[in-house]
């Protein structure tokens, strides 16, 4: 069995290739890509594997980008901590789901599952792939967050979500940045701000940034197909948007 992993937490990789070469030794465990960019990249310059195991949220953004960008032609067992709802639409529609931290009785149950597969099981499952995709993406937005109330001192302060500026993240905090560069700490994390805010209004420009169009200076052309972005106000230190968000980040700007 040829298999890829795709998981940016490095300790996760590790943990999850020893129990697949403990419970199958034979495996060949071909690469473990720890972003949306590497795994684009490998996925069109190599053969692919007989299966994926796949985390949602990776470091540049959610793996369903992966799949947008490339054709799958092997199934996929998913690694997640996704809401209930994403698990049911993985039951039907991918091979298996493995919920974090991943156990080996339920890993040796989802590699049993992919094992049982025919080729008629698997030709179903790449059909009901990219349905899987559409259900999870409309579903996983909420209604779009209006306002954010945040602490000033010792009383509260609303902000409407259009003068925020961008989200960052630093040292372990997530802190608003209104129009006016006053800075916040909330208490969401850039992931669930990104399931909440416009997409109209609002792009994940990397792991540490979501940008309100607003802000948006310019993109400069900058080392390997990425961007190098400017803001107002001005975030601290560089940011910069991967070659593989580009096109998305361009297409964005023109919504």
């Amino acid at each position: 069995m040829k298999v890829v992993i795709i998981e940016d937490e490095n300790f996760a990789a590790q943990a999850l290739a020893a129990m697949v070469m403990e419970l199958k030794p034979r495996t060949k465990i071909l690469e473990i890509l720890p972003s949306i960019e590497e795994t684009v990249a490998w996925f069109k310059t190599n053969t692919p594997p007989e299966l994926i195991f796949c985390d949602i949220h990776l470091s540049d953004g959610n793996s369903f980008e992966i799949f947008n960008q490339v054709e799958v032609s092997c199934p996929v067992i998913f690694t997640t901590a996704y809401d209930q709802y994403a698990i049911e639409a993985f039951k039907v529609n991918s091979i298996d789901y493995l919920l974090k931290p991943i156990k080996k009785e339920k890993l040796t149950g989802a590699i049993a599952k992919f094992e049982s597969l025919n080729h008629q099981g698997l030709h179903e499952q790449l059909n009901n792939f990219q349905q899987l995709l559409q259900d999870v993406q409309s579903k996983s937005k909420p209604k779009t967050k209006s306002r954010f109330m945040v602490k000033s001192g010792q009383s509260i302060q609303v902000i409407p979500t259009e003068e925020v500026a961008y989200f960052i993240a630093e040292d372990g905090i997530v802190l608003l940045v209104n129009c006016e560069g006053k800075r916040f700490a909330v208490n969401n994390s850039l992931d669930q701000l990104e399931e909440q805010l416009d997409t109209h209004s609002f792009f994940r420009a990397n792991r540490q940034l979501i940008i309100n169009i607003m802000a948006v200076e310019k993109a400069e052309s900058y080392f390997k197909g990425r961007l190098l972005l400017r803001t107002k106000p001005e975030t601290p230190g560089d940011q910069v948007i991967s070659s593989s968000k580009a096109a998305a980040f361009r297409q964005w700007l023109e919504m």
